[in-house]
């Protein structure tokens, strides 16, 4: 039983670091983009849900291309960028494809 706790912790923790490290880390500084932001790549099937998900939804984005520029992927990487896609809106950075959180964050204020 003791195993399966620690198992059940070492996941939980594994599954939820984005938001762990962004609770200890405090609030990073955000590239200067108003608006929502997508950081993806063209072979990405999430990514592809998330341009998707945006279309039916009629939310405006500016999309940029984390394998083709050198300046999207330091922004990628300062928003804690580790696999795509990532998406920046309105303050909020949500890593992986969320529909729900998506769509919350790219709601205007």
């Amino acid at each position: 039983m003791k195993k399966f706790v620690i198992v059940a912790l070492v996941l939980g923790l594994y599954l939820r670091w984005d938001d762990i490290s962004a609770f200890v880390a405090g609030s990073p500084d955000y590239p200067a983009h108003s608006g929502v932001v997508l950081y993806a790549t063209e072979w990405c099937g999430y990514c592809e849900k998330t341009r998707e998900l945006f279309a039916k939804h009629g939310v405006a984005y500016v999309e940029y291309d984390i394998e083709k520029s050198s300046q999207a992927y330091d922004e990628y990487r300062s928003l804690g960028g580790r696999g795509v896609p990532v998406v920046a809106a309105n303050g909020t950075v949500i890593h992986g494809y969320s529909p729900q959180r998506i769509l919350a964050a790219s709601q205007p204020d």
